[in-house]
Parts: structure tokens; sequence; C-alpha cells
């Protein structure tokens, strides 16, 4: 199973610091999985234009391509002026339509007070929807008053990764049972 850790923004630190803890949550959970961490801040992505994602190249194809393998996505976003950031937004351009088919996809958002908890169920779930995603209905929503100095410094969020994690991964074995029930059912 390929995981994508995808941290949807090139500014800022809490959603890499909570990416950080999903990762070591996975790799103490579920170490048989392939879990690869993709911060966007560490990419040069270019702006999509309407080509097939196979058709860029260097960083942008290598994310895109990344992504398209990947049997699980882990989104992390901020919420910035009461939305999803630009660079998850043309990361979602970038892909085609049904990207997500098949996909297991989860996600979990920073921000900086509780006013905004509905940009998740107002932009980001219709655009996994649109994209075809297995979608864990919950995520996790965690607030500047989590954090201090760079860390996570409540327990509960600790709690509530684990809580996703297990639910992503969960998610997505009860989607693998169900395609292969099918695929046998065809009899060749």
């Amino acid at each position: 199973m390929k995981i994508i850790g995808l941290s949807g923004s090139v500014v800022g630190s809490k959603t890499r610091t909570v990416m950080d803890a999903v990762e070591k949550e996975i790799r103490e959970s579920y170490p048989e999985s392939a879990f690869q961490l993709m911060d966007l801040k560490d990419y040069n992505l270019q702006f999509s234009d309407g080509r097939n994602y196979l058709d860029y190249a260097g960083d942008t194809g290598y994310v895109t391509k990344q992504l398209m393998e990947a049997d699980v996505i882990i989104i992390g976003t901020p919420v910035f002026q009461a939305s999803i950031p630009a660079s998850l937004k043309n990361i979602f351009d970038l892909l085609p339509a049904g990207a997500f088919r098949d996909k297991t996809v989860s996600f979990f958002i920073t921000a900086g007070s509780s006013k905004h908890y509905l940009v998740a169920d107002y932009q980001l779930k219709p655009i996994l929807a649109y994209m075809k995603a297995q979608m864990v209905q919950t995520y996790v929503y965690i607030e500047e008053k989590s954090f201090q100095q760079k860390r996570i410094v409540d327990d509960d969020v600790f709690l509530r990764l684990e809580h996703l994690v297990e639910e992503t991964i969960d998610t997505y074995e009860a989607g693998e049972f169900i395609r292969e029930k099918k695929e046998d059912s065809f009899g060749f």
C-alpha cells in the first residue's frame, strides 16, 4: 500500500508539524506500508494550464505522477482567507477529474480559530467527491491553541490523528476487499 502524506501549503509550519505526527503514527502502526511525505514547500510546481498531468515535467510531473500512483492520500491543509490555499487547489487542477477513483483520501485542517471549520464541508469535500475519492468522512480540525513553538501541545490532537490514520487504513482495506470480490465475480 502506497500512502502519500500531502502537506498542501507553501508557507507556515503547523500543517507540516501535524503531517510529521501522521507520518510517525503510520510508520509505527503500519510499518508494511510505503509512506511518502510530499510537502509542497519542497517542490517548484507550475500552475495548471489544462494539459494532461503526464505532459508536465520536473517537479510538477513528479508530484502528479506520485499522487496518481498512490493507494491512500492523507491531505493536510491550513485555512487561508476562509479557504484552502491556492497551492493545494492547483494540485487538484493539475490532476484529471477522476484522479482519486479507487483511492482512499482523508485529511486534517489547521486553522487559527474554530471559525472556519466548515471549509472542509463546503470546499474540500466537494472537490474530493468530484474527483471520485473514497473519502474518510471524519477529519481532524486543529486550532492555533494546540501548537506552541512549532510543536503540538494538545494530547487530544495525537489521539484524533491516531483515529484518523486507523479509519483511513480501514477504509482502504474495506475498499480493497470489495474490489477483489468484484474482480473474482468475473470468473476469468
